[in-house]
């Protein structure tokens, strides 16, 4: 018998396995090509200024918590952190404009619960897709709702109004910065958790709608930004809409404590990136961020707002945020709300 030597292959079957090993060593180095540019763009991040969309105007408590995080950050990237205000339609305006941007790190979007949780509920057409669209970064915090009415409201506890609101149906007015916005619906879940029937009044903007609150003109409202109105004997706090009580507000009951459970509303806030941001700058962002809601400025900065402070993985943001759609859903169902 005749042995043959492993090493001498027919011509045919050397070509053969030479197209299999050019074949195996392109599979392997095409994805690590492309991955390349996006390891060495994510290494040298962050190498020019950013920009933080906030689509609301300038001075609200979006806009005010936007700052709080930005100029700190700024500090520890080393790259300047500019505020973009682009307000309207409820803040689509801004947010679909943030949707088309790179998915390189250098646009970021101080991210809401009007915009990616009740608004898709609320606007027939929203021009952005409320998951697929965003990348989560971190959330930052709540400022709950606080049942506030005028200093001389007859009215001195949340239990006298409720029990008031029931012997009298459709008499007291709540104000709101307008149809679809968190007073509005925490006004709507207010009246369902406490079975009482109150008249929601609309305003163009929450200013507006405080004025008229400390003039008389509205008997109540469940406000998340007028908390130095209260803290200057303007406007009484009843009740907040948190599970615990607010440190600025020691004395104030939760809705829990006075025979209203479940009465949880608030504005939630949170950095989001363009889908498709590299993940290594996700995750400096959120290590970042996390370590600046940990200063004692910034703290004191959020607990002045009443805001209760957040942090956390991305992950858990991204959770967070999709069941806020679902949990937002029942509520404009509930409040009959739908904008154009």
């Amino acid at each position: 018998m005749t042995l043959r030597c492993p090493t001498l292959l027919s011509p045919t079957l050397r070509l053969n396995l030479t197209r299999a090993v050019l074949a195996v060593s392109t599979a392997v180095a095409l994805p690590l090509a492309a991955t390349l540019p996006t390891l060495a763009h994510a290494q040298s991040y962050p190498n020019q200024p950013i920009r933080l969309v906030v689509p609301w105007p300038p001075g609200g408590a979006t806009d005010a918590i936007a700052r709080f995080i930005a100029q700190p950050l700024s500090h520890r990237l080393g790259q300047t952190v500019v505020v973009d205000n682009k307000p309207g339609a409820g803040g689509n305006i801004g947010t679909e404009q943030f949707v088309r941007s790179r998915n390189d790190g250098y646009t970021l979007l101080m991210a809401t619960s009007s915009t990616n949780a009740a608004n898709p509920s609320l606007y027939a057409r929203l021009g952005f897709d409320p998951v697929a669209d965003f990348a989560p970064i971190v959330y930052v915090a709540t400022v709950p709702n606080i049942l506030e009415v005028p200093e001389n409201s007859p009215h001195k506890t949340a239990k006298d109004l409720i029990a008031y609101a029931k012997k009298h149906p459709g008499e007291l007015t709540y104000g709101s910065g307008g149809v679809g916005s968190s007073q509005h619906l925490a006004g709507s879940m207010l009246k369902n958790a406490a079975k009482i029937d109150i008249l929601h009044v609309p305003y163009k903007g929450s200013a507006p709608a405080v004025a008229d609150l400390m003039g008389g003109q509205t008997s109540m409202m469940l406000d998340t930004g007028s908390l130095g109105q209260v803290r200057a004997g303007k406007l009484k706090a009843l009740a907040v809409a948190s599970k615990t009580r607010l440190p600025m507000l020691p004395d104030v009951p939760t809705f829990d404590e006075i025979g209203v459970p479940g009465m949880h509303a608030g504005a939630w806030y949170g950095f989001m990136a363009p889908a498709g941001t590299p993940a290594p700058i996700i995750e400096r962002l959120n290590t970042e961020i996390n370590a600046i809601l940990k200063t004692p400025e910034t703290r004191k900065q959020l607990l002045e707002l009443g805001a209760e402070i957040g942090g956390g993985t991305a992950q858990e943001f991204g959770a967070f945020s999709k069941a806020e759609i679902k949990r937002y859903a029942d509520i404009v169902k509930q409040s009959g709300a739908k904008l154009e």
